[in-house]
């Protein structure tokens, strides 16, 4: 069986456990804490040795992380990868999109606020702009949803699953979804697919 190293409320691994939910396969969620418990020795020798979760272990033991990777990993052959080649690679687009300027920006703000994490004068002088980012990266989700039902294909697929991971919990780091009135429209698409789960659900 599948086992998914993981934390309940990380966006990351929700990722994981919406697509495994949606796609009917079974698996074993193992939860870490954020307090260290991914920066041991055994789990950076045997787990990640970038020590971050969550991570994919396969049947033979192989242990697939980083978020987008496995959830590829796992829709590779399905409905949720675009059958075209261009779609596939605007998919892979968006979800690079997702790491590079959403994840960073909306997600780490959200991480400090709901885990009270110290607002060091390093995060303090950080904070404008990973906002300012942040309501970047939704204004060009919210410009393409404008014109398009989903992100890649024409129909729901990981593009839309990576994306919506920190998008839909956005508001716990402070992010006005008000003025996104597409993007809360394909929120609410997506929260309508069969299988969906929510975050707080393991």
């Amino acid at each position: 069986m599948l086992i998914l190293h993981d934390h309940l409320t990380s966006g990351n691994g929700y990722k994981a456990r919406l697509l495994l939910a949606q796609l009917g396969i079974p698996f074993k969620r193992i939860e870490y804490d954020m307090h260290g418990a991914t920066r041991t020795p055994e789990y950076l020798a045997k787990v990640n040795a970038n020590g971050r979760i969550p991570v994919l272990e396969l049947d033979d033991g192989t242990c697939l992380p980083e978020s987008n990777a496995i959830i590829w990993y796992l829709a590779e052959g399905t409905k949720f990868v675009p059958e075209d080649r261009l779609a596939r690679a605007q998919a892979l687009s968006w979800m690079c999109f997702e790491q590079y300027s959403h994840e960073p920006n909306v997600a780490t703000i959200r991480y400090w606020i709901t885990h009270k994490v110290e607002m060091t004068p390093e995060r303090v002088a950080a904070m404008p702009g990973k906002r300012a980012q942040g309501i970047a990266a939704l204004g060009v989700m919210e410009q393409h949803l404008a014109k398009n039902k989903w992100f890649a294909g024409g129909r729901y697929s990981i593009a839309d699953i990576a994306l919506y991971a920190y998008t839909h919990v956005a508001e716990e780091g402070g992010f006005d979804l008000k003025p996104y009135p597409a993007l809360r429209d394909w929120l609410a698409r997506v929260a309508g697919q069969p299988g969906y789960i929510p975050i707080t659900q393991g």
